[in-house]
């Protein structure tokens, strides 16, 4: 009879992650957490092992519970990810991997980021001549629509109401209560 021999890891050691990468998978994180306090808390916990770029962590069904985390060296990359993986966060251990692909972060820096390609049904990247005229010119150039005759300023003029005579000669009453003469009661000595 033949026995199957099963590869046996080095306790304490992650599973095979994939070509070593700056980016970091990270799944089987806390999917209660707003995305905001999601982002910050991975950003303090992963800052300890070397310059992090960008935290991405995207709250739709499908990346529910997953984050990127970019680093600015692969070396940083595989420190956090043997420091940190199977990391209890949030009472959920941390399942950490490289990432397949080169974040877009990275590529930026590098100069090698191509701007994607918009496919049939998705929302085009084409802009009106009225985006255009809101976008790109000074403030104060937008095309407004023409003013009807007898509007200057585009606004329907009102009519002004008299004011009510007021005279200088009338005086406001005031209280006889007091006993202290005006001079007197002023605070200034």
């Amino acid at each position: 009879m033949a026995t199957k021999t099963v590869p046996v890891r080095a306790p304490g050691k992650p599973p095979a992650a994939g070509i070593p990468n700056q980016t970091l998978y990270c799944t089987n994180l806390p999917d209660k957490l707003r995305k905001q306090d999601l982002r910050l808390s991975l950003y303090t916990l992963f800052s300890t092992y070397g310059t992090v770029l960008d935290v991405v962590a995207i709250k739709t069904e499908k990346m529910r519970g997953q984050a990127h985390v970019v680093f600015k060296d692969v070396q940083a990359s595989t420190q956090a990810m043997r420091a940190v993986q199977g990391f209890e966060f949030f009472g959920k251990p941390m399942k950490i991997v490289y990432a397949k692909g080169t974040s877009d972060v990275i590529a930026r820096l590098r100069g090698t980021y191509n701007v994607p390609v918009p496919t049939p049904g998705q929302i085009s990247g084409v802009s009106t001549d009225l985006q255009k005229s809101i976008f790109s010119g000074p403030p104060g150039s937008v095309a407004l629509p023409p003013r009807p005759p007898g509007e200057p300023n585009g606004m329907t003029q009102g009519t002004k109401r008299p004011r009510e005579d007021e005279s200088d000669e009338e005086e406001a009453p005031m209280e006889e209560d007091s006993d202290v003469p005006m001079e007197a009661s002023s605070d200034e000595d």
